[in-house]
């Protein structure tokens, strides 16, 4: 009992001390938290809507996916004849079977041609108004289409864009475009993700998605009263036999919650990841405070030895505080867990995906996993700190507070240091040679960690160096006031390098990414420089293939030289080695794609493999089969006959376009699938008559505007949009790595505080031999600033060297372009001593209004 009064009068004497460390707990806490009240939340939503959509059993064509998605590579989902329905309704066990039709490969856009898909990335649907859905959804205003003149649209798309009753809107398919009026607007009667739903009349629906009537993608089957679904499935099968694919609802909603899951998962591990890397820098943060808090109590603490205390009780003591310190945080981390959930929530809002808090999750396993994890993280922190007050000896008691740490345990520290650092650098420097990236990659990991500990353990003796050369380059210019700056920084080297530490952990993995990004960028950016010789590319951004229609009104643009098309096919390959392989990917294209696209081979050359009966094979394919230039490989096309094609050509594994690609030409393929089932175009190479780029350039944007689902890009065009795409995500990783630089600019503001607290009478002498307020500020600022800077010079060489050797091994993989963003990595620099100035602001100014014989009556 009384440790634990001990360490409740101690805390709370110290509560001012303890907050910066208690809001550091509480901000990985409450990001650990939100994340999986978000996650969790957003399989709820998904649960609940799968559940309420789908019928107790679901009749697909066999060819059609576990989700029911719809995308193929003619653009037109698979179907079953509409007689299958009459078949189901004659099943036991069957209260009502329904056809249905829809498709997700398809573009709907407004009177002005602009897009109404989500801007979330959730799918676009399109399909008739049945049953099922008038069991979801509610009309909430107008009808629901009952000619080829109307549709229906849900109520947060029509929000979102504002359509209203009587709008017109355009379905795009590869059969045409449709334009219907706005008949109805339809609410889910459970939450909606985002998806963007337009609903036709049957036959509309058919006509438009298929291209004929007496078809359906599906049936939704309901059972009678006192069946099963699972019964059920069996009676539907023994009608149907096996030529088509039969779900239950379970079955149906898993494989879309598995899908969605698979994508969730990536999100909320990544934001896990963030968080423990915020929970460490917090690490240093706590063990810091209690470290100071310890040096300052160091006679306090020799009186309690020396009147019976125990060390085993000043440990306890110590930890105590410690659990106080972690519960407090952690209880409210993870009510704020709930509000960072509930803002992220919000966020998803504005850029299209609504989630209710209607449906707000908490888990009994996410308070508990906050609490454990704060709690065990903090005490953890202590620990060293806790044993080593419960060495202080009873004759501290007759020395000043604060007293140097033991000078062996300082070499060890830096010795032990120096053989993690070099381990790591030897790590880095296998992964920057390794001849294999898989190879590399565990070496590159192994070098990260081994570097960012050994800095980490080394920091004293580095902060001892580096601040030192610091103060000659930015201190001393200050004058006297410089100087006490760099020696305050210098007094507690082991604190410094702490401190410096916890920043160096946020700008290393910043100045990392910097470098990947930029070397990535710059890397496609010089292979399409060197490889790309077409002018302009056309695809769809969100992966649907070109109408036929949009081909030929691409050809039919003036200006141009060629149009080369490009297909993807599946097919399974037999090799001369007897094995077969499936599931693979023949790109055919039009004999021009080997002038577009200038692919290196290492036997023959691309232009041979679109002769007839010809194809190419990646290095790496070949050596696996044992196959050579005139070997013949058996070609099983998914939608038609089986061909023997000889390999013409051997492509580089160095490529980065179409990396492992196989080839083929169009008309090749074209002998051994039916017209019917070939594959529309993925792509369009388009290049322009010699002199006529900039006016074919803008002939073909104008040919294509009644196409809007589709880009035109010249280089300069897809180079852009390449570096947008890297610098989205990049700037998404800065902001979670924000929640660490943050925890660190917090550490530093604990650091000068207690050491404020620590310097209390030191100051007061200082203020009474003359040294002026404004003078005790800028030192206190100026140490601040030092700090800062150190901690940044390591995290950014650090993180610079990472980059460096991550470059190495992307360069296996064939983006062979080191680029150091000297801009970015200037203005981290220069940032962090912006910090410093900021973590400074409230110690000094407490600092410059302590008063004067107060402070130098402290003891």
């Amino acid at each position: 009992m009384t440790v634990l009064k001990t360490s409740m009068r101690n805390f709370v004497a110290h509560k001012g001390r303890m907050a910066l460390s208690a809001i550091a707990v509480l901000l990985s806490v409450a990001f650990v938290c939100g994340t999986l009240v978000f996650t969790d939340t957003m399989n709820t939503t998904f649960d609940q809507l799968f559940q309420a959509t789908s019928s107790d059993v679901q009749v697909s064509a066999k060819s059609s996916s576990d989700t029911g998605e719809t995308t193929s590579r003619t653009g037109r989902p698979p179907v079953l004849p509409a007689s299958v329905v009459g078949e189901i309704r004659r099943a036991q066990g069957v209260r009502s079977a329904e056809g249905t039709v829809f498709s997700t490969s398809v573009t709907v856009v407004d009177a002005d041609k602009d897009k109404l898909s989500p801007s979330s990335g959730a799918p676009t649907i399109v399909g008739n108004w049945n049953g099922n859905d008038a069991r979801t959804m509610e009309i909430t205003s107008g009808t629901a289409p009952k000619g080829p003149g109307q549709v229906m649209i849900d109520a947060d798309t029509a929000d979102r864009h504002g359509l209203r009753i009587g709008d017109e809107i355009g379905v795009i398919t590869v059969v045409g475009t449709h334009h219907a009026r706005v008949s109805g607007i339809a609410a889910f009667k459970v939450t909606n993700p985002g998806a963007a739903i337009f609903y036709l009349d049957t036959k509309t629906a058919q006509q438009t998605l298929v291209g004929r009537t007496g078809v359906y993608t599906d049936v939704n089957v309901m059972a009678a009263k006192g069946v099963t679904d699972d019964q059920l499935k069996k009676n539907v099968t023994a009608v149907l036999g096996h030529d088509y694919r039969v779900q239950t609802a379970k079955e149906v909603a898993d494989a879309n919650q598995k899908e969605v899951q698979d994508s969730l998962n990536v999100m909320k591990y990544a934001m896990l990841g963030f968080a423990g890397i915020a929970l460490l820098v917090g690490i240093f943060l706590i063990i810091n405070t209690f470290s100071m808090l310890v040096a300052q109590r160091t006679r306090e603490i020799g009186l309690l030895r020396a009147i019976g205390s125990s060390r085993k009780q000043v440990n306890r003591s110590v930890l105590v505080e410690a659990l106080l310190l972690g519960v407090l945080g952690s209880v409210l981390g993870v009510g704020a867990g709930v509000g960072i959930a509930v803002g992220l929530m919000k966020l998803m809002g504005l850029i299209g995906m609504n989630l209710s808090t209607d449906d707000l999750t908490v888990a009994w396993t996410t308070p508990a996993t906050g609490l454990l994890l704060g709690i065990v993280v903090t005490v953890l922190a202590a620990y060293l700190p806790a044993r080593r007050a419960g060495k202080v000896s009873p004759m501290a008691a007759l020395r000043d507070a604060g007293t140097p740490a033991d000078a062996r345990a300082g070499a060890v520290r830096a010795v032990i240091g120096l053989l993690l650092t070099a381990a790591g650098g030897w790590s880095l420097y296998v992964a920057a040679t390794a001849d294999e990236a898989k190879a590399g990659s565990g070496w590159l990991g192994l070098g990260v960690v081994a570097t960012l500990v050994g800095f980490v353990v080394v920091g004293p003796l580095l902060a001892a160096g580096l601040v030192r050369i610091l103060g000659a380059l930015l201190l001393r210019i200050f004058g006297p006031v410089g100087r006490m700056a760099e020696r305050n920084a210098l007094r507690n080297p082991r604190r410094t390098g702490a401190t410096g530490a916890a920043l160096m952990i946020g700008l290393a993995l910043v100045a990392c990414l910097s470098v990947v990004g930029s070397s990535m960028v710059a890397s496609a950016t010089d292979q399409l420089d060197k490889t790309v010789g077409a002018d302009f590319i056309v695809q769809e951004d969100n992966g649907q293939i070109i109408t036929r229609q949009a081909v030929d009104t691409v050809k039919d643009t003036p200006g141009l030289a060629r149009v080369t098309e490009y297909k993807l096919l599946d097919a399974s390959l037999t090799t001369p080695d007897g094995r077969t392989t499936r599931n693979e990917t023949i790109n055919a294209a039009d004999p021009t794609y080997a002038q577009d696209v200038r692919t290196e081979t290492v036997a023959g050359t691309l232009a041979d493999a679109y002769r007839p009966d010809s194809m190419s094979v990646f290095e790496g394919f070949a050596k696996d089969h044992g196959i050579k230039l005139g070997s013949t490989v058996a070609v099983h096309f998914r939608d038609g006959r089986t061909a023997k094609l000889t390999v013409r050509a051997i492509t580089s594994d160095e490529a980065v376009i179409d990396k492992g690609a196989m080839y083929a030409s169009i008309a090749t393929a074209a002998k051994y699938i039916p017209a019917a089932d070939m594959p529309l175009d993925d792509l369009l190479f388009v290049t322009a008559k010699d002199g006529q780029e900039k006016t074919a350039y803008t002939a073909l944007k104008s040919a294509l505007h009644e196409y809007p689902q589709y880009t035109v890009r010249d280089q300069t065009d897809y180079k852009q949009a390449l570096k947008d795409q890297i610098g989205q995500l990049l700037n998404m990783i800065y902001g979670l790595l924000a929640l660490a630089i943050i925890v660190a600019v917090l550490g530093v503001v604990n650091t000068l505080a207690l050491s404020v607290v620590e310097r209390t009478r030191e100051i007061g002498l200082m203020r009474a031999i003359g040294l002026s307020r404004r003078q005790l500020r800028r030192m206190i600022r100026l140490e601040s600033v030092v700090i800062a800077v150190f901690g940044a010079l390591l995290g950014l060489g650090l993180g610079m060297g990472w980059g460096a050797t991550a470059q190495k091994l992307l360069a296996l993989e064939g983006l062979t372009v080191l680029e150091i963003p000297w801009p970015t990595i200037t203005a981290v620099f220069v940032g962090s001593a912006f910090v410093g100035l900021f973590a400074a602001l409230v110690p000094a100014f407490r600092a410059g209004r302590m008063n004067v014989l107060n402070a130098i009556a402290t003891d």
